[in-house]
């Protein structure tokens, strides 16, 4: 099974590498994951509602073009962008990581809360999943304030988790969702579990394939 995943961002070609690396980590067996940047049209970071609504037509743009060689199309994005648009525009099925590791956490009776890195994203996933029709079973996000950079630093998101995830416990979460697809989720004596969108949605879209 192929999937084609597209960039929310404009990335270097580096960070390109370490994010199709960590696909290649997280995919199940029998998915195989072809990450593309989303290309130089799109912002280079979201940190205002104007760059997310930008990001969302780029992206949009590009899931446009997957072809039939493919599966399955996604963005690399837990706010899923362009997702509710371009489901049936594509000539694959577009699903969304939020949209999928959310239902999933929501079906199960599970209250979750998230994490994310700013204020802008934070306002778009708390959209996201008021859209989803998932407001009952959530406790809200909680802003981390960190700098772009902090993505593909592990140390630094990680140490930044404790208290934000303290207080979403206090609101009666009892998972709290990772609101970045591209950081890796250490383990850590937390009040709740840290939830990886990415890795949820992968082994749920392979459970679904399969």
């Amino acid at each position: 099974m192929r999937a084609f995943a597209v960039t929310p961002i404009h990335l270097p070609p580096e960070e390109i590498r370490r994010r199709q690396d960590r696909y290649d980590r997280l995919a199940p067996p029998g998915l195989r994951i072809e990450l593309r940047d989303v290309g130089e049209a799109a912002p280079t970071s979201l940190d205002t509602g104007e760059s997310v609504r930008a990001s969302e037509r780029e992206v949009a743009a590009v899931l446009a073009t997957a072809g039939t060689d493919f599966d399955l199309a996604f963005p690399d994005c837990v706010l899923d962008p362009a997702v509710p648009d371009t489901v049936s525009e594509t000539d694959v099925p577009v699903h969304g990581l939020l949209k999928l590791s959310a239902t999933h956490l929501a079906g199960k009776g599970i209250r979750f809360g998230a994490v994310v890195r700013n204020e802008a994203i934070a306002a778009e996933f708390d959209k996201r999943i008021a859209d989803y029709g998932l407001s009952a079973h959530y406790a809200g996000s909680r802003v981390l304030d960190l700098p772009f950079s902090a993505i593909a630093d592990t140390d630094v998101w990680n140490r930044a988790l404790g208290e934000a995830v303290r207080d979403l416990a206090e609101q009666g979460a009892t998972a709290v969702i990772n609101g970045c697809s591209a950081v890796d989720v250490e383990p850590a004596d937390l009040p709740a579990r840290i939830v990886d969108p990415t890795e949820l949605a992968l082994r749920l879209l392979a459970v679904e394939e399969a």
